[in-house]
């Protein structure tokens, strides 16, 4: 029986130790896993505050980097904006000092015509005063005429003119015949004095229109572009074609001026496609000239088909119809040879209709009567033997050829559509401004100055340029050195300066360019 309660109580304290153990270890376990959550819970929010940290520097630096750019961007657009203000006031600037200078001229002009007015005015007072003075003797010497012989003004008068009427008739017809003539002589004089002062006038005009070109442009920031780096696409530009390229002040636009129309227009339209196409650089430079001189000649085709279609001309060579369409870019004496050609062409034809003519014929002879102004080739005779001899070339008929012959002042013509054809031509050239003199000896300055040129041998071409102030002329590198380039300068200038008579000083220009192209297959 006490084994049984000694087990029970030893059972019992067994229990009671195993809870207080349980309870004990349970404790331990639990504070174990109190302190693990809680350092977990620690690296949590550090781990958060460090990616906090990390997130606040990224977007402080995004700020910065944003503020940068946009401070950049601004200040950018305020120098832009700075420097366009700065232009503005400039052009002002310049526009009040030209209107400045305007004022004072007009100010000058007003105090000399206040000056010649007042001078006019004591002129006309000094007159008057003469003027009755003189009456004032008339009167009296008439009263002592009438006092001495009894006579009345008027009866001395008649008396007068009684007596001396058939004295005087035969010096006084002598004096009209003079009269006459004299006045006759000072209206030619005066006429063509009065047709002096307006080819002066209109001279400068006339040149400026056919020897300038106007090319506008999207913006002034393309002309920067246009001349390139150091000048090299200006002066590529101004070597393939041998015009000279302007770029002044003038806003969004630059001016291409040469005497020779066709090399001017291909400078046009290669300048064009160039900024249209926007690639500014020597090699396409030089594609673009190519390809406008094509373009040019197909134009010129279309122009000589259309003239020759309106002016109902058939079965003509399709080489002379293209002579035709290069009248276009001829001028002579400041007139636009395929416009006189065309209006003397009008004018023979309605001349022939009159008198039962054949109309077709006339139109014919009056449109090609110069075309041998439009002949490229370098030839040593004039453009009528030139015309004559394309005239033969086509077999165009005698009449067309006799018309051509017209042309010069010493031949006689022997077909009446000839006569036609000088008479239409007369009235073109001879209307009031139709010629300009000046223009005409200008041009066939430059074209002289261009033959001398290329009478040198490995000339390629040249072209004269600053209205005949530079010839330039290019070489082939193949045939000539940089020293005999030197030496072909020298004679250049030399011949020039034997053959022409030029104001001012000539500057001659040998370009010597080689180049290496290969291709790669």
């Amino acid at each position: 029986m006490f084994s049984g309660i000694t087990l029970a109580i030893i059972v019992i304290i067994a229990i009671i130790i195993g809870f207080f153990c349980g309870q004990f270890f349970y404790k331990q376990i639990v504070e174990k896993k109190l302190s693990e959550s809680h350092r977990t819970a620690t690296d949590i929010i550090e781990d958060a505050n460090r990616q906090a940290e990390t997130a606040l520097k990224e977007a402080t630096l995004e700020a910065k980097e944003k503020s940068n750019l946009y401070r950049t961007e601004v200040e950018k657009e305020l120098k832009q904006r700075r420097s366009e203000i700065q232009r503005q006031e400039d052009r002002l600037l310049k526009r009040e000092e030209s209107l400045d200078h305007k004022d004072n001229i007009i100010e000058k002009r007003e105090n000399n015509l206040n000056r010649q007015a007042d001078k006019l005015n004591n002129d006309k007072k000094t007159l008057e005063k003469q003027q009755k003075q003189t009456d004032l003797l008339i009167d009296q010497r008439k009263a002592e005429v009438e006092r001495i012989s009894y006579l009345t003004h008027e009866e001395a008068k008649k008396l007068i003119i009684d007596e001396t009427k058939d004295e005087l008739s035969e010096q006084r017809s002598a004096m009209i015949k003079d009269n006459y003539f004299a006045t006759k002589k000072d209206i030619e004089k005066n006429s063509k004095q009065l047709i002096v002062q307006a080819i002066q006038q209109s001279s400068a005009d006339i040149i400026s229109e056919t020897t300038v070109s106007v090319v506008n442009l999207p913006n002034d920031d393309m002309k920067g572009r246009i001349i390139g780096k150091e000048g090299r696409n200006i002066r590529t530009f101004e070597t393939l074609t041998g015009i000279d390229l302007i770029i002044d002040d003038t806003p969004n636009a630059v001016i291409l001026s040469g005497f020779d129309p066709i090399r001017r227009e291909v400078a046009k339209m290669a300048l064009e496609k160039l900024i249209n196409d926007g690639r500014i650089h020597p090699a396409r430079i030089e594609e673009m000239v190519d390809k406008s001189k094509k373009e040019l000649e197909n134009q010129i085709q279309e122009t000589g088909d259309t003239v020759v279609f309106d002016l109902g001309i058939h079965s003509m060579h399709p080489d002379l119809v293209k002579l035709v369409g290069r009248l276009k870019y001829k001028i002579s004496y400041g007139q636009n040879l395929l416009a006189r050609a065309i209006q003397v062409s009008k004018l023979a034809g309605v001349f022939a209709g009159e008198i039962n003519e054949d109309v077709s014929l006339a139109r014919r002879a009056g449109l090609l009567h110069e075309i041998g102004r439009a002949s490229n080739e370098e030839l040593n005779s004039s453009y009528v033997e030139s015309g004559v001899d394309l005239a033969k070339k086509y077999n165009e008929v005698p009449e067309i050829i006799d018309s051509i012959k017209a042309g010069s002042a010493r031949y006689e013509p022997h077909y009446l559509i000839s006569e036609l054809v000088q008479v239409a031509d007369k009235i073109s050239v001879s209307r009031p401004g139709a010629k300009s003199d000046s223009l005409e000896s200008f041009v066939h300055r430059l074209e002289e100055l261009e033959e001398i040129t290329n009478s040198f041998d490995n000339v390629e071409k040249s072209f004269a340029i600053q209205a005949g102030r530079e010839i330039r002329v290019i070489v082939d590198p193949d045939k000539i050195n940089d020293s005999e380039a030197i030496v072909l300068s020298r004679d250049i200038k030399n011949e020039i300066e034997q053959k022409m008579s030029h104001p001012g000083h000539i500057k001659v220009t040998v370009i010597r360019e080689v180049r290496s192209i290969k291709y790669a297959r």
